[in-house]
């Protein structure tokens, strides 16, 4: 009997592999798999322009048309979601799913759900709106499982940029490191998948979170801990001016290129310094709270 139900949404494929992994130590007939699929694909390669169009709807959680869903059961015991942050919320597709109600329906009543990130390295805001989600769903946030590209900040940004413009993984101009969630943090996949898998033949996830984190596998920089804490209410800012003044396709084409363009000196030029500021004349004095916001962030718990 399929009683797992683990869905997804991978555009180039990382999220896939990743999933594959984590799965390896489940029992194949317990799992059901779907992954879903806009109505209307993303390209992929992206574009510069289309790409950077994705934001205002991402960032105020809009919701896309998705292809049929079909699930093969009622209920489950288990829920895996696997998703990625886009400009530091959820991606369109994951959104439109937690927000469908042939998904609702299967997640209502407490069904525990697991959450499974690929990404570049910012993760917070978008599992901030995800717990959100599930829970206006029905559902129980029971894990949460983040592996993120581990490289800088800004060498990241160079490499994803490279793959999502060009659609190659590999090392750009063959001095970059290749960008996306590491090999060996894919295959680490598996190590989580057993963790999670135990928690579910026990039919107990209340210590599932801590038992993910006692892996030392997942970190949260501190940096990015900044930057999150801040970025996504300038995002919230631009996505409300684009949606609003952006009343013409020539207009909205106009301010998602000065968004463009913002968002790339502030990600270049002014972050580094803030982040510089912050290491030297902030964080020193700031430990217990950099250290609670963390473990908040590391767990799954809402805000009160």
């Amino acid at each position: 009997m399929k009683n797992i139900l683990v869905v997804n949404y991978s555009q180039s494929g990382q999220l896939n592999e990743i999933i594959d992994q984590f799965l390896k130590p489940f029992d194949p007939e317990t799992v059901e798999r779907l992954e879903i699929f806009p109505a209307k694909p993303f390209v992929f390669p992206w574009t510069s322009d289309e790409f950077f169009d994705k934001m205002p709807e991402c960032v105020q959680e809009d919701v896309i048309e998705l292809r049929p869903l079909h699930f093969g059961a009622e209920k489950y015991d288990l829920i895996v979601l696997g998703y990625q942050p886009w400009f530091l919320s959820p991606s369109l597709p994951v959104t439109s799913l937690l927000k469908n109600e042939a998904f609702k329906r299967v997640a209502s009543g407490g069904t525990p759900i697991m959450t499974v990130i690929g990404g570049r390295n910012m993760w917070l805001n978008s599992q901030e709106s995800i717990k959100k989600l599930i829970a206006e769903a029905g559902g129980k946030l029971v894990g949460n499982i983040p592996l993120m590209d581990r490289v800088s900040n800004l060498v990241s940004a160079v490499t994803i940029l490279h793959w999502m413009l060009t659609g190659r993984k590999d090392k750009k101009w063959g001095i970059f490191p290749k960008p996306g969630v590491s090999d060996e943090d894919i295959r680490s996949a598996s190590r989580f998948g057993a963790i999670v898998k135990q928690a579910y033949d026990n039919r107990n996830y209340a210590g599932l979170q801590k038992e993910i984190m006692a892996t030392g596998l997942i970190t949260i920089p501190t940096d990015i801990l900044f930057i999150e804490g801040r970025a996504k209410k300038l995002f919230r800012i631009w996505a409300n001016l684009i949606k609003t003044k952006g009343t013409t396709p020539e207009k909205r084409k106009r301010l998602v290129g000065f968004f463009k363009y913002y968002l790339l000196v502030a990600l270049f030029m002014v972050a580094p310094v803030l982040v510089t500021a912050y290491r030297l004349l902030i964080a020193p004095f700031a430990a217990n709270a950099i250290k609670k916001k963390k473990e908040y962030f590391c767990g799954v718990e809402t805000k009160s």
